[in-house]
Order: structure tokens, then sequence, then C-alpha cells
């Protein structure tokens, strides 16, 4: 059975420009094999979003890698909207999607698609596997098949309805399509293997009964596949191979390969998994999103400090850095949080080369400089961009506000200095603190362009404020304390600046070990059961009260006619742009798109969210600095004294990225201090971060370090395997029960000797010929087949590596 295409030898999609590379990899690497073997004669991938919200950062390091992966192998890129829940997708989203790819410089061609538009064919292919024995109609309730599926030690227990005969089943099945029974009343489910040790196994849901109406099927369809069902088809269909998705879908892979082997896929699709990457100080569950937007924390989903792509591009975020911060994350098996800083400073790099230098004051404090005549102004010509940027342009052109690129000479402005100036409200003090190098009374600056200031006196209102400066120009080779931008009073345009910061103060809002947090999407429940779980609100306790600050100033009349998509750098002040929504020609309105320095990272240390559990922190302003220094949070970048204990932890067995967490973190240190010092060290370290993170913050592990080594060192001889170990883990921190008083009282460390699972593995293969003389033929995917049954076999008790290679070589024989 093959899809309704042939696979391309080269059908190239279209780059996008200037988009980087994506780096030699783990999944590059089987490509080039797949390629070089002839396995398939070319290469498709797919990028596919439930149109049930807008993209955010999150979704561009995916769509980054499908896209540019097909690119590099002269391959073809499928945009598809998995739209197979009625509930929460529309138009919009689908619409919204597609316009943001677009944006970001994917180019997909003809090949878009809707998962509703095969909805006939997966209930055909449901129907198939009714017939062949593999599925059946389920009819107890969610609790009791959840009871019924065990648990990482206990197998699980048929249904009542698991012996259907065929024709129930199918009369059952199109009885459920045409609407006669209530929803959850009835499930489809894959007839697999309940003592499969992957829970992903035991009887998956297929098809579901759910009435609502779908935004582009209407009121046709009252079931609805599941994403393990629907997600391998939909590949297998449009000729898909290599579907990428991320890790928390490794287990799920089992049920994509047995429904590849029980329908007949040739050539098929294989299923690859990626570490996922989350980014500090944002959040990207839609339902969390959402809620922000309901409760209005923000203005909405395209609000600038939003994570969503919609967002980003309001804040004035160019699509090609976008791509560069993509390109920079690295693709590897394992989940990582990205620093944000690694996104800052792409957006920073794309807007240094891009954005002409002009002057705007934010908080304007009137300056009158009072040996220049009245109504006297003079025009000056000052250049839009530095030094260095002419320096290191690849033509020694740059460009004006238009786009024109002209020799440096010409990339000039004109800009009106008279009598009366405005300066930032901060440029100027009437106490200045020790190194102070901005305006004070008897004190000189240099104005950016125009001359040497001297502050003579001051106004002041009622309450003490400055309200005028008194003013002498000097003349050049005067002294100056430093430099300051201003504009001319009488000409500068009036503007509205917004000044964006991060939404959330701390770097992992959600309060878990980021590497731990799944999305909301559960592919073992049914999507609307996800929607109705509680949500979690505790991430709004750490929004930023500082996360956007308005202000009234002026910006320099150069600006009047360059095109509304100029990117500026108000000297001294930041990146920014006219806000495309709000910003009129009569009432213009900047916001910042970004600083021009990361001043988080200048604080000495960054709130965890247990010590910001407390009063907000405000923003990183110069006054907040030496208050943030007396706190003990967790800090980055990583301090002499952490990366110092990095290096320990690392020369005891620690992993570096689970050393670097570590060291960040109290609570994981003083759980680790008990720890034994010996080659068990890296096992029960990946263990505090991976799996007791959240508890040791809570104070609810009892158990210590030290216990745990006895446990590493059976998982490392293969005395347990690793789920049992984590099982073991699990209980012992919940009871503070020793680990090893649990295998020895439950048999757990029953070593399987070599002849044991010799004899279970030719047991197995002795009693399905068929399946052994399909595998020698070529089909691969039955290897899950084999590895289930030699688990079942062994009462879950074998080595899984173990196993696999046991089974690699008696297969290889006959």
């Amino acid at each position: 059975m093959t899809g309704p295409e042939s696979l391309p030898s080269s059908a190239s999609a279209g780059a996008a420009p200037g988009a980087a590379r994506v780096a030699p990899n783990f999944i590059t690497e089987i490509i080039e094999r797949d390629l070089e073997s002839g396995k398939y004669p070319g290469v498709v991938t797919r990028f596919p979003p439930e149109p049930n919200g807008y993209l955010h950062l999150g979704h561009t390091f995916a769509s980054f890698l499908d896209f540019q992966t097909a690119v590099q192998y002269g391959g073809r890129y499928h945009l598809r909207l998995d739209d197979t829940n009625p509930e929460g997708e529309s138009v919009e989203f689908a619409q919204a999607i597609q316009d943001d790819l677009r944006w970001l410089g994917w180019d997909w061609g003809d090949h878009l698609y809707y998962a509703s538009d095969n909805f006939e064919k997966y209930y055909g292919y449901a129907e198939q596997l009714i017939t062949q024995g593999d599925a059946y109609v389920d009819s107890v309730s969610a609790d009791e098949m959840a009871r019924l599926r065990g648990d990482a030690v206990t197998p699980g227990t048929p249904s009542e309805y698991r012996s259907r005969p065929v024709e129930e089943n199918l009369d059952l099945f199109r009885r459920m399509r045409a609407g006669e029974f209530a929803d959850g009343q009835h499930v489809l489910r894959a007839r697999i293997d309940l003592a499969s040790p992957n829970m992903k196994l035991r009887d998956p849901v297929l098809y579901r009964i759910l009435r609502g109406h779908h935004y582009r099927a209407g009121d046709e369809w009252c079931i609805y596949p599941m994403y393990d069902f629907q997600h391998p088809l939909q590949d297998a269909l449009e000729g898909v191979t290599h579907s990428m998705c991320s890790l928390e879908f490794v287990d799920n892979r089992a049920i994509y390969d047995w429904l590849m082997e029980r329908l007949g896929f040739s050539p098929r699709p294989h299923q690859y998994e990626f570490g996922r990457r989350s980014l500090e100080y944002t959040v990207v569950s839609k339902r969390k999103l959402r809620r922000l937007v309901q409760e209005g924390r923000v203005t909405g989903w395209d609000d600038p400090r939003m994570p969503t792509l919609r967002a980003q591009r309001r804040l004035g975020v160019t699509p090609e850095a976008v791509r560069a911060f993509a390109s920079q994350i690295g693709v590897s098996r394992t989940n990582r949080t990205v620093d944000i800083s690694v996104y800052e400073n792409a957006v920073r790099g794309d807007l240094n080369h891009r954005a002409p230098r002009v002057m705007a004051v934010t908080d304007p404090l009137r300056v009158v400089v009072t040996n220049l005549p009245e109504g006297e102004t003079r025009t000056l010509t000052l250049p839009y961009w530095p030094h260095d940027v002419i320096r290191d342009s690849p033509d020694g052109r740059v460009a004006l506000p238009s786009g024109e690129r002209v020799a440096p000479e010409r990339a000039v402005r004109e800009v009106p200095f008279s009598r009366e100036l405005y300066i930032e409200r901060g440029d100027f003090s009437l106490d200045p603190p020790k190194g102070f190098k901005r305006l004070t009374v008897g004190g000189t600056v240099r104005l950016r362009g125009a001359g040497i200031l001297r502050a003579d006196g001051v106004e002041t209102d009622a309450a003490g404020q400055v309200t005028l400066v008194r003013a002498t120009l000097l003349e050049e080779g005067a002294k100056a304390a430093g430099v300051i931008h201003w504009v001319d009073a009488a000409r500068a345009l009036p503007a509205e600046f917004r000044l964006y910061d991060r939404l959330f103060r701390v770097a992992h809002p959600e309060g878990e070990n980021p590497d731990d947090i799944a999305p909301d999407f559960d592919p073992e429940r049914m999507s609307h059961e996800n929607e109705a779980a509680p949500l979690d609100a505790g991430f709004l306790r750490f929004l930023n009260p500082q996360s956007l600050r308005v202000t009234r100033g002026f910006v320099e009349p150069s600006v009047a006619h360059d095109p509304a998509d100029t990117r500026y750098q108000f000297e001294r002040q930041g990146y920014f742009w006219r806000d495309p929504v709000d910003s009129r020609e009569d009432a213009l309105v900047f916001g910042r798109i970004i600083t021009l320095k990361d001043a988080w990272a200048s604080e000495a240390h960054k709130d965890t969210p247990k010590a910001a559990a407390g009063a907000p922190r405000p923003a990183p302003k110069a006054e907040a600095l030496q208050a943030a220094a007396a706190q003990k949070p967790q800090v980055s970048p990583l301090t002499p004294e952490q990366q110092a204990e990095v290096a320990r932890l690392a020369a005891l067995g620690a992993a570096e990225a689970e050393a670097r967490t570590v060291a960040r973190d109290p609570a994981l240190l003083a759980f680790l201090a008990g720890a034994r010092q010996d080659g068990t060290f890296g096992q029960v370290a990946s263990w505090a971060v991976n799996d007791l993170a959240a508890s040791l913050r809570a104070g609810e592990v009892r158990v210590s370090a030290a216990d745990l080594a006895p446990l590493a060192g059976l998982l490392a001889s293969g005395t347990v395997t690793t789920r049992v170990a984590r099982d073991v883990l699990a209980r012992a921190a919940a009871s503070g029960e020793a680990p090893l008083e649990i295998v020895e009282r439950e048999g757990l460390n029953a070593a399987l000797g070599d002849e044991a699972l010799a004899a279970a593995v030719a047991e197995v293969l002795a009693a399905n010929p068929d399946k052994v003389e399909a595998y020698r033929g070529g089909r691969a995917a039955l290897m899950g087949f084999f590895t289930g049954q030699v688990m079942r076999a062994t009462g879950g008790k074998a080595d899984p590596a173990r196993v696999a290679a046991a089974l690699r070589e008696a297969l290889s024989g006959g």
C-alpha cells in the first residue's frame, strides 16, 4: 500500500532568503544513510501544527528543522494542519499559522494538507483494522479503562469487550459514526499488547465519539480519530519519509510502527524524536497564553510581550532574526532550556546592521541654551551609522532608512538645533552619585553631534522637581564628562514610547525543572480532556509588573518621511519601530523592540520562583540592581563560584548540563551533598535533576542521596531496568523507604540470565514464524512486536537493550 504521491527525487523546497543551515546531527546522519542506501528516492518532511492557537517561539525550532532539512537535501516540505479535534480549532488559527510561517520564509508550494480532508480514509483504515482483528469497540468508562491498563509493574487486564467478534465490532463502529451513541459511550481501541512495558501499546484508543462543529467538516462527523492513529496515517498518505517530533512522543513511536506494519504501507515513513527546546522567561502553553489574554494581563495575542510569532512581528522582530535564533539552538536527543539571551542577542545582532541611528527623548526635560539667540536654528548633518557598521559593510556602502544603499558620506540626515532642547530627565541630577557622567549644575557633557554643554542653573516646581535647566554651549576643546542625546524642542515630533520588557520576572515561571515540563497535549488522553484538566495558575504570580512602561516624549523630525516599517536605534535607548497597529502620522507610537544591552544579565542574580514568591521585583533599572545583589536566588550566567561547582560536579561524574542546573539550585546542591562520591554519582545527580527536582524544592523527598547509590549500581549492572529503577525511585522518594529494600522485598532484582533471555527469545520466535519470515523479508517494524512479546514473556524483568541485542542476533540467522 502506498500514499497518493510518489516520493520526489529532488523536488527542491524554496529556501528562505539567507536561511542558516541545520548543523549536522543524528537525524541528518540517518537521512544521509537512507539516501545513500536508496531506502527513499528523496526526502519529505512535514510541520504539523494543530489550528487551535497561534504559533509561538517554541514552534520556530521545529518548523526550522523540518523546512531547512528538506531544503538541504533537495527534498520537499509539507505544511499540514492536524485538525482532528472540533473543539478550539478555527479558520482564524489555520490562516494565522500559514501567514506566520510565510513570514518566517517557509515555502511549501502546493503541499498544504489538512488532516480533515482524509477523515473518510482514516475511517476506512479503522474498519480494516477491525476486519483484521487488530481493533475492537470498547464500552467501559474512561476511569475503568485507565484502571484496566495497569501500571509500570502490573500488566493490563483485558476489558470484557476485548473479545467481541469482528462483525459486532464493525456494526458498533458504524453505529458510532451514524450518531446512535452518546459522547464517551464507546471508543475504538487497537488490540496490541496489554502486558507491554510500554504503556502506550496497551490497547490505545483510536477513535472517540465527540459531537462538535468542525470548522471545515461542519457536522458531518461525530467520531474523530486520536492523534496516535491519525498522525502516522497522514504521514504515510502524504509520502513523508522522515517524521520529526519532540521527545515526549518517543513511546508513541511504537504505535506508529505498529500501524505502519498492520496496514502495510510501503515505502513507509519513520518517526524520529529530538529534544524539545524551552525558552527562559516564557510560557508557551496555549492554555496559559489564552488565560493571559482572557484575563486582560496582555492586550491580545499580538501583544508584543507575548511569545507568539504574531506578537514578535508586531514587536518589530524580523524573520531573519528568528531564523538565526532557530539555527543556533542545535538538535539533540535531550530536552533543553535555552537561555533567553540567545534569542535576544539574535535580535540585537540582526538590528545592529539594519537600524539607522537617530535620537529620541522618552522622558523629556527642557534645556535652554542661554548663549544662543532666540529664533535662530542651526542645521546639523549627522550620520545614520557608526564607524563599526560602516567598517563591517561588505560592499563599503550603508543603507538609508528607505533601504537604498549609498556611500557612507551620503548616509546622513539633517537635525535642527536651536536655543531650546529636550534631554532625558535621567541625564541630569542635582545630587549626582559618585561616577555620574552626565549633566549636573556646574558640570559639562557633550551633546551628540552638537557641542559641549555646561549646566548653569535650574528651575523647579513646588515639589522641588527640576522643570528646566539653563545651560551654556561651550567652545570645542572644553572637557566633557560624557555624551548624551537630545532633540530640538521646537521641531521634534511628539510621540508615545512603549518600553517593553520580559513578561515574566523569573527564568522559569512554571516553577519546575523546565526540561521536565510537558506540553499541553498528551497523546494518551483525549484533547477535550486535556482542555478540561485543571490549569495551574501559579505562573501568574511571576508576571513582571514593569513589562510595559508607557512614556510621552519626542523624536527628531528626520523620521517623518521614513517608511513606516523602519527599525531605528534610538541612541542610548534601544531599538524601536512604529507600532503597526496604533501609530499614525499625527500620533506617533514607537515600541521598543529590545534594549541595547541585556540589563537583566548585569544583575548579580536572577530570581528563582521560590525566592520571588514575595514582593514583585521591579524592572532592571540602575536603582534595582543594588537590591537584587543582596538576594540569594538562582544566577545566570554562572558566577565564578558556580563555575567551580560545575567543574567539581562534572569531575564526580555528573553530565555538564545537569551539573550547571545543580550549581544554580541550592535545593539540589544540598541534596547531592550527601551522595556517595563514587561511580554512582552521575546517575544520582541525573535523578535529582530530572526526576526529583520539583519535590526537592518543595521539601517532599524523604530519601537521601546516599540511599540512591545502591539503586544506581543495580541499574548500571543491568540487574534492574530503567523503568523499574525510576518506579522504585519515585516510591522511595515518597515513602522514605530505602530503594534497595523495595527492590529486594519485591524481587525486582532477579536478573535475567543470558540463558533465560535466549530461551524467551527462542520461544517468541518459534510462536510467530510468519512474523519472523516477514521481518527477514524487510519489515523491520516487527522488531517492536518481538520486543514486546519477549518483555511480556520475561515479566518485564529483561533489560530492553539486551532484549534488542538478543533479538537482532537471533533474527539475523536463518
